[in-house]
């Protein structure tokens, strides 16, 4: 029986041991694995920031170029300081105040052109939009589509324009496309309509004359304007009407008017940035573009992805949250930058694309007050969390309500959060 023991006993700690080694080798395997996938993603992250500085198209693009731009002058300036005095120090900073202007118009020769790419994309799909059928999705889960006369009408008109804006097309088939235009605008009888076909007319005698293309071109970017303020024309085409921003009652436009003090322009309300802790409308988005271009160059597109992203994990919890949809990403900037210290609350990590905000207490609902910055890992990890006091040791809990403290305070003063802040008193005080 001792023999047997002794047998069953080795022949147990081997299976023991041979799950502790394949336990090992799996979790080895899981960390190389997860170590291989964030490299990836970090490279491919740093590969997709290149090529936006290399070829910016959007306007988080051009912060990015206008935030580095920056960097660089403030290394090159506190070298400067560093190591040259007197007039060697003057003629060093002029120096680099003409190599900041030049790459300051260089970024503005890609600004111009990646506007016109950009109006030209969203022209196409403003009539895109226009021209879409009517849809609804049915008891059963499918989706039903109806064209209706004005949308017929519109994806004919957004049709003639796509091939109006052509280039390099055979002549012959330019002329069908001219007749084609022609006959369409002749159906209403206007000033514009009468330019355009006075236009269309002016360039069939010009290629009956064998004028070079390239002569053409002011003509026919006359013709596609002016064809494209036919389409906008609600009397034209209806169905634009339900897509055109400038109502066609122009007493619609004193609705929602306010003043920029900047630029001296009246604008729609939605032209204002309102942070929370706004009192007034102040100046425009794009006053605040073209100071922040020549004063702070701050890149904000770290800020709105965490935001967001914030913003998405809070609507799938379906508990009618409410604050995390006032706050704008200039709150979220100074809560980072001042609050949190641009870093994880645990690891101290500071790479802004990998960290996120969540609940502190999940329980409740996300708040300035309620919140925590951690990487993504460890946000999963705490959202796993049941006890935060078992979890957390105390020194840990102190700090962050230290800061969740800091940022009531922030927040006190904007009138549309004083009813969350009594309401979340009340709540810890019943707790």
């Amino acid at each position: 029986v001792i023999v047997l023991q002794t047998y069953f006993r080795r022949w147990h700690a081997m299976k023991v041991v041979q799950n502790l080694m394949e336990e090992k080798r799996l979790r080895l395997a899981w960390e190389a694995q997860e170590e291989l996938q964030k490299k990836k993603e970090k490279e491919e992250k740093l590969r997709r920031e290149h090529e936006r500085r290399l070829n910016p198209k959007t306007k988080e693009d051009f912060e990015l170029l206008y935030h580095a731009l920056e960097l660089w002058r403030q290394e090159e300036t506190e070298w400067i300081n560093r190591t040259l005095t007197g007039a060697e120090r003057k003629a060093a900073l002029c120096g680099l105040l003409e190599q900041e202007a030049q790459l300051i118009a260089s970024i503005g020769r890609h600004k111009l052109n990646a506007d016109e790419e950009n109006q030209q994309k969203a022209i196409l799909h403003f009539m895109d939009k226009c021209a879409q059928p009517k849809r609804w999705k049915a008891y059963d889960g499918k989706i039903t589509e109806v064209d209706t006369q004005y949308t017929l009408r519109a994806r004919e008109l957004f049709e003639i324009y796509r091939s109006i804006s052509m280039s390099g097309i055979p002549k012959d088939e330019r002329l069908d496309v001219l007749l084609t235009l022609r006959r369409t605008v002749k159906e209403h009888e206007c000033k514009l309509t009468q330019e355009i076909v006075e236009l269309i007319d002016r360039e069939v005698d010009l290629m009956s004359r064998e004028v070079k293309e390239c002569n053409l071109e002011g003509l026919r970017k006359r013709i596609c304007t002016l064809f494209l303020q036919y389409i906008k024309t609600p009397k034209f085409n209806p169905e634009v009407a339900k897509i055109l921003k400038v109502p066609p009652d122009p007493l619609n436009l004193y609705k929602n008017v306010n003043f920029c003090h900047s630029c001296e322009n009246y604008l729609p309300s939605n032209e204002f940035p309102v942070p929370a802790n706004s009192r007034t409308i102040g100046r425009c988005h794009l006053c605040y573009k073209l100071d922040n271009e020549a004063q702070q160059r701050e890149a904000y597109l770290k800020y709105k992805l965490i935001l967001e992203n914030l913003r998405k994990a809070e609507a799938d919890y379906q508990d009618n949250a409410k604050i995390v949809f006032l706050v704008q990403h200039q709150d979220l900037h100074y809560m980072i930058e001042n609050i949190w210290g641009c870093q994880s609350a645990l690891s101290a990590c500071s790479d802004l694309y990998d960290l996120v905000m969540v609940r502190w207490d999940k329980q409740h609902e996300w708040s300035p007050w309620n919140t925590i910055f951690l990487t993504k890992e460890e946000a999963d990890a705490h959202l796993k969390l049941c006890n935060l006091q078992e979890a957390y040791q105390a020194t840990f809990i102190h700090r962050i309500k230290h800061k969740h403290i800091r940022a009531k305070n922030y927040f006190a003063q904007i009138p549309a959060m004083a009813s969350f802040l009594d309401r979340s008193d009340n709540q810890a005080n019943a707790n």
